[in-house]
């Protein structure tokens, strides 16, 4: 088939920022984020560099004396075939055996060949669009074969790709604007090599891929009767992190009387980062925390969780001066485990007491590393009560 590619249309290129090409389409990076796309913009449509036609096989008798053709689903015979150009000794004849199916028959033991060629047409009478093909038919001492080499229809197709910036999908459309019969009929597209999150459709809408350029991306184009070709196009993700709703119940801080919480110092998502008390408020990410259930009775486990989206990272008294600030039980951000180091038990004084310490969380003055103590502080500090999110202050 011959593809003339119409240039993209609608396209408006943002510049890229620094952002580098991705080598494939379907390995982003690792992430335990959730991402939302909120456009798609298609650009460097290439044209095709593999075609494939709409080809009807036969299928070969036990004896070899039969030769069958059965039309595709969804396709019919438009025509009674045709047998041109018979060499000597070739005495094979055509028959229909029943409504779409050929069947070509020896008729003796003649040596030669001929070229069998049909029309093939969809069964759907809205479309008109037909194809002929054509293939050598050889006949062996009455043994039927056909060649390997098959002659397709000639197609000049026209496709065109547009970004849509409002609701910033992308759209494939095209039409056959020579086909070798006359007619006409749909042309369905589809993609393939897309990065997870996004699924192959016309047009292709934004979904849950990670935001980045994506180079190798294929485009297919199926005509009426099933003659495809495939392109490549270079795809733009645009996108942003989905926040989960914060638990209801069970996403705010500990709250001592002077407004003070667990606070991630600088917002330091890492292990090891310190935790320091500081007022807790809606605004501040650094003091969102999940409160989750211990595996010790009446304990619990507090995991950082920026405007909700939990880190794996849990508050810990390691027991040790694990942030290397000279407090032997200064609080830490540690990697989530079952561990008695990060389960703290709130106590009928108001005071939380760490399983693995068994010292009391007490403060040392606002954004000072928060530590286990023997003792509570005696100006109350060290006293907490669970505040959801909805009761910080904004």
């Amino acid at each position: 088939m011959h593809v003339n590619l119409k240039k993209v249309v609608g396209i408006s290129v943002l510049p890229l920022l620094g952002a580098a090409l991705a080598v494939g389409a379907s390995a982003p990076p690792a992430s335990a984020q959730t991402w939302q796309d909120t456009a798609l913009v298609a650009f460097n449509v290439v044209q095709p560099s593999q075609i494939n036609g709409a080809v009807i096989n036969g299928v070969v008798s036990p004896s070899g004396q039969m030769l069958s053709f059965t039309a595709p689903s969804g396709k019919q015979f438009a025509a009674p075939p045709t047998l041109t150009g018979a060499t000597p000794g070739f005495d094979a004849t055509l028959t229909t055996s029943n409504v779409g199916q050929l069947v070509l028959t020896a008729g003796g033991f003649g040596t030669g060949s001929a070229t069998f060629a049909f029309i093939i047409k969809s069964a759907n009478p809205a479309i008109t669009y037909t194809a002929t093909q054509t293939m050598t038919v050889t006949e062996t001492s009455g043994v039927l074969a056909q060649s390997t080499t098959k002659s397709v229809p000639s197609e000049t197709w026209s496709v065109s790709v547009f970004n849509n910036n409002t609701t910033g999908t992308v759209t494939f459309s095209g039409a056959i604007t020579s086909p070798p019969s006359g007619g006409s009929g749909p042309v369905a597209f589809s993609q393939s090599n897309l990065p997870n999150g996004l699924v192959s459709g016309n047009p292709l809408v934004p979904g849950s891929a990670f935001p980045r350029i994506y180079t190798g991306v294929v485009y297919t184009a199926t005509d009426a009767l099933g003659s495809t070709f495939s392109g490549t196009f270079i795809l733009h993700v645009f996108g942003h992190v989905v926040v989960p709703p914060p638990p209801p119940g069970n996403f705010g801080n500990e709250v001592n009387p002077f407004g003070n919480g667990f606070d991630v110092y600088q917002q330091h998502q890492a292990v090891n980062a310190i935790i320091a008390g500081w007022t807790a408020t809606q605004a501040d990410p650094a003091t969102h925390f999940i409160r989750l259930p211990g595996t010790v009775p009446g304990a619990f486990r507090y995991e950082y969780a920026p405007n909700g989206a939990g880190t794996g990272l849990f508050v810990s008294d390691p027991g040790y001066d694990a942030a290397g600030t000279g407090l032997t039980d200064g609080l830490v951000l540690r990697a989530g485990n079952n561990g008695p180091w990060q389960q703290f038990i709130p106590q009928p004084n108001g005071t939380l007491k760490n399983v693995a310490t068994g010292l009391i969380v007490s403060p040392n003055g606002t954004g000072a590393q928060l530590r286990g103590t023997v003792a509570p502080t005696p100006w109350g500090g060290s006293v907490y009560t669970w505040t959801d999110f909805a009761h910080l202050p904004a």
